[in-house]
């Protein structure tokens, strides 16, 4: 960490190329957020004591890999209690909020498509202090820790470009926060295009002849807004939570961030929904027409059969008496022709008055 200036103010990084200061970002996984300017240096783990003491402040820290070494920091600097540390180092199936005195922790997830209908959900835990924000992916459920943590390494870039002043532990919070949904939004904008394909191909009726391809692409895609609408709505709730709390103890400025949290994930929450309801208004659409198409093919081959079946009855009772070998009794086969004929064609033509064809 850079030297304390004589006023008590840290100093300001000079500009350095964008390569140093992802390298940068990746290599500490400590920061220190000024108040007024919103400028942001990185720290160690040493000087955490120090920095929390400070007004001037507050600091970030991120924590990919929860080891013993991580949670003793977090009970003797910070003070977590035992039972917070516990749940941040488990697995979280769905959002949760936990409220303490001094801070509250969040468990966010935010949903990833992988391919093949699959959606992942990524955890992220956010301890937000009055002077500290505590960031960690949450165990990984057969997804890479790195991709969990996407969020807060473009968040933390930034923070090193300049190009992200917060002020308060929730401000930053709430722009972690922003670039989940961001990202949920884009998962979910191209959902949105292979809804508007697949209703074209059941319009245009261009759809695949095997239908059980078709309609496994209708399931998957609905499979995969539906885990979407599920996640954004529990966070969105689990933010309200944390709104209803902070509201009028709270600064303000923070409960209004944590309400437009609270938004952002009931928006796409709720746009996912309608995405997945105009889906299966298509997918009924298709199962309609293709269970009339049935229904049609039925009903001809009903016709067939009505038509069929007295002339091969007839045919089956009067052939072996008719035509035999070596002897066949003309003036009857016509007879019995003509028969054929004139069931058939009283058979047509009352399947057609039934307009069966």
């Amino acid at each position: 960490m850079t030297d304390v200036m004589a006023d008590g103010s840290l100093p300001r990084r000079r500009d350095e190329s964008r390569a140093a200061k992802v390298e940068s970002v990746a290599t500490y996984d400590v920061m220190w957020i000024d108040r007024v300017s919103g400028g942001a240096w990185r720290a160690t783990r040493e000087e955490l004591p120090q920095l929390l003491a400070r007004e001037t402040g507050f600091v970030w820290v991120h924590i990919p890999d929860l080891d013993r070494d991580a949670r003793e920091m977090l009970r003797s600097v910070f003070g977590l209690h035992p039972r917070a540390i516990e749940e941040m180092a488990v697995r979280n199936h769905v959002a949760r909020l936990h409220y303490h005195k001094t801070y509250l922790l969040l468990v966010v997830h935010s949903p990833v498509p992988t391919g093949s209908g699959r959606v992942e959900s990524l955890e992220l835990d956010q301890v937000v202090g009055t002077n500290y924000l505590i960031t960690s992916p949450g165990p990984a459920a057969g997804s890479p820790v790195a991709a969990e943590s996407g969020a807060t390494a473009e968040v933390a870039d930034r923070l090193v470009a300049g190009r992200l002043t917060p002020t308060t532990p929730i401000a930053l919070s709430w722009a972690i926060t922003s670039t989940i949904t961001n990202a949920m939004e884009r998962s979910v904008n191209d959902l949105a295009r292979d809804v508007g394909r697949l209703e074209q191909q059941v319009v245009e009726r261009s759809a695949p002849r095997k239908s059980e391809v078709f309609l496994d692409e209708l399931f998957t895609t609905r499979h995969a807004l539906g885990r979407i609408t599920s996640i954004a709505a529990q966070t969105g709730e689990v933010f309200g939570r944390a709104e209803y709390l902070l509201d009028g103890t709270g600064d303000p400025e923070d409960v209004r961030l944590i309400g437009d949290s609270r938004d952002q994930f009931m928006r796409l929450a709720g746009i996912a929904r309608a995405q997945d309801e105009f889906l299966r208004g298509v997918t009924e659409f298709y199962r309609a027409r293709t269970d009339t198409r049935a229904t049609v093919a039925m009903e001809r081959l009903a016709v067939i059969v009505a038509i069929t079946l007295p002339v091969i009855a007839l045919a089956s009772v009067a052939s072996m008496n008719v035509i035999s070998y070596g002897r066949t009794s003309w003036p009857w086969l016509i007879g019995i022709l003509l028969a054929m004929f004139v069931v058939s064609a009283i058979l047509l033509r009352w399947a057609r008055r039934q307009g069966w064809w």
